[in-house]
């Protein structure tokens, strides 16, 4: 199927060289041989950045769908997160390595650790080890997600290195000053996940529904959409 051409999604660059597109399309729920067919539509459409994770339990379907993409490899972002049961260093290793296999991709533009999980006190071993599957090639660009100042700068104190990405839970009612603000600071690109809120609040606000029915003639919600979904 012909590609379409649509209209151009601006990009961020960081300090590390990553070049983000300021739109990404979230897989969470999106499963199984259907799923693949959502993504390859996603990316038909103009989308490329693929968020995934391994708790998602659909990283093969992402992989699946970008290799039978006609989207050429390197025009796509995918990221992918590691759990947290998973960040002790050797633990990590191994899942960041099933990652890239069950995708079947030679390598995850972007890896994240999911949660901070500061009582289990080892996410500088989980941080470490992104930093090791970085420099091993297997990753390109590594972050986090859903960690407070605190918990990043911990992670700076202890290798020195600097996450590329925070994603964080952020929404028009839910804005985040502060952490936006840290995060632009350090060079941190803030990354937003259900960034039009939750269905029982956004998606029932007057001009959020105002504002789609100018473009929407036949009366659809967003929560019809099957494109529309909200990562854990």
């Amino acid at each position: 199927m012909a590609l379409l051409q649509s209209p151009a999604i601006p990009v961020r660059k960081i300090h590390d060289g990553l070049e983000l597109p300021a739109i990404g399309f979230g897989t969470y729920k999106v499963n199984g041989f259907a799923g693949v067919e959502v993504i390859k539509s996603a990316l038909e459409v103009g989308y490329r950045l693929l968020d995934s994770a391994f708790n998602y339990e659909n990283e093969g379907v992402v992989g699946k769908a970008i290799r039978e993409s006609e989207v050429p490899r390197e025009d796509i972002i995918v990221a992918s997160k590691l759990p947290g049961r998973h960040h002790q260093y050797d633990q990590a290793r191994v899942t960041i390595e099933e990652s890239v296999a069950r995708m079947g991709l030679d390598y995850i533009d972007l890896y994240l650790i999911h949660w901070p999980n500061p009582s289990q006190g080892q996410s500088v071993e989980a941080w470490q080890a992104l930093v090791d599957a970085q420099k091993q090639g297997i990753v390109k660009h590594i972050g986090v997600s859903n960690f407070l100042p605190g918990h990043i700068d911990l992670l700076i104190r202890s290798t020195g290195v600097t996450s590329a990405v925070n994603q964080v839970e952020l929404y028009p009612f839910f804005q985040q000053a502060g952490q936006r603000a840290y995060d632009q600071a350090h060079g941190i690109i803030t990354e937003a996940w259900s960034p039009l809120g939750h269905a029982n609040q956004m998606l029932k606000d007057p001009t959020s529904v105002r504002i789609a029915a100018m473009d929407n003639p036949e009366g659809r919600s967003f929560a019809q959409d099957p494109h529309w979904h909200e990562e854990a």
